[in-house]
């Protein structure tokens, strides 16, 4: 009988309160190895609040939260990685200005020389940095190259490739494909399918279902702190994983205010045509000359007269005293 192995990582109806506010009520999910598990939901359904407690920022109100089988409780991000657990952010904790082997290694900096002659030993950081990216399928043109300089999907590559050396057996990846483009995003979703190919367990946060199809395993869906279920590829379309994020009832309700708007659109352009109507006809009857005499006692009229002779003087008539 084979033994059954534990998930990476594992929380069990995990709630998470932030004074009356509830953030995370119920959720339930789990990755495993060589796998991707998508968490996906909305703006506001506290999938940055699911993985902060993942990366130990935040710890649960309530629920358990498992590590290869034993129960944990994260102090600090510290401990995460320390349990392999990496958690790469979108602003990926990166310098512009270093080069992409100081931020590989930044924090844990390889050292040579001793006492006062200690420092960063440039050409080992290199070596590594270079080797570590090309086993990823990473090729940089110079890793002495300010980190600012390479694209959205390179930088990106790079966070991913210093989490897989630093020891990450769970790769959590923040909304990594939110700010690229098509191009970008399309590579950053292969280096995705490179760590679960080596083994690793990602989880891979977004709101974009047209970036979590195609690479994901399993999706988990959240909507305002509550879990709408884990979902198995083949057991769910991608429209109907849309649906849910939006809410079915969302949904519906915004079908019957698009019909009313189109209904009060068509009744407002009806009155539109029908206002544009009388005024053509107002100004044909202006252009056709108006006849009305001139009341007495005006002090300023038009010289009709003068008009009607050719004349482009204006007539001018005094009220008798």
């Amino acid at each position: 009988m084979t033994a059954t192995v534990a998930p990476l990582l594992e929380v069990q109806n995990v709630s998470k309160y932030f004074g009356s506010v509830i953030a995370l009520k119920d959720i339930s999910m789990h990755v495993n190895a060589g796998e991707v598990m998508c968490l996906l939901g909305d703006n506001g359904a506290g999938k940055s609040t699911l993985i902060k407690i993942f990366a130990g920022v935040h710890q649960a109100s309530e629920g358990r939260f498992l590590v290869e089988g034993r129960e944990v409780r994260f102090a600090s991000p510290r401990d995460a990685l320390g349990a392999g657990i990496a958690t790469v952010y979108q602003d990926l904790a990166m310098i512009p200005l270093l080069s992409v082997s100081r931020n590989f290694f930044l924090g844990a900096e390889p050292t040579t020389g001793r006492g006062p002659w200690r420092r960063f030993d440039v050409g080992r950081a290199d070596r590594i940095t270079r080797d570590e990216l090309a086993k990823m399928g990473i090729h940089i043109r110079d890793t002495a190259q300010p980190v600012g300089t390479l694209s959205g999907g390179e930088r990106q590559s790079v966070a991913i490739a210093r989490a897989v050396y630093f020891g990450a057996k769970v790769l959590i990846l923040d909304e990594p494909t939110a700010a690229l483009g098509v191009k970008e995003a399309g590579i950053v979703l292969r280096y995705i399918a490179q760590a679960r190919a080596r083994g690793l367990g990602v989880i891979f946060i977004t709101h974009n279902v047209h970036h979590a199809y195609p690479i994901g395993d399993r999706f988990t869906l959240l909507n305002r702190g509550r879990s709408y279920g884990t979902f198995a590829k083949g057991d769910v379309s991608r429209e109907e994983i849309v649906a849910m994020m939006a809410g079915g009832e969302e949904l519906e309700e915004l079908g019957h205010e698009l019909e009313e708007f189109a209904r009060g659109d068509s009744v407002a352009a009806a009155r539109l045509a029908e206002t544009a109507r009388e005024l053509e006809a107002e100004a044909r009857a202006v252009s056709g000359g108006d006849t009305t005499p001139v009341p007495a006692g005006s002090h300023s009229t038009v010289g009709r007269q003068g008009a009607a002779a050719g004349s482009d003087t204006i007539g001018t008539t005094t009220s008798p005293d």
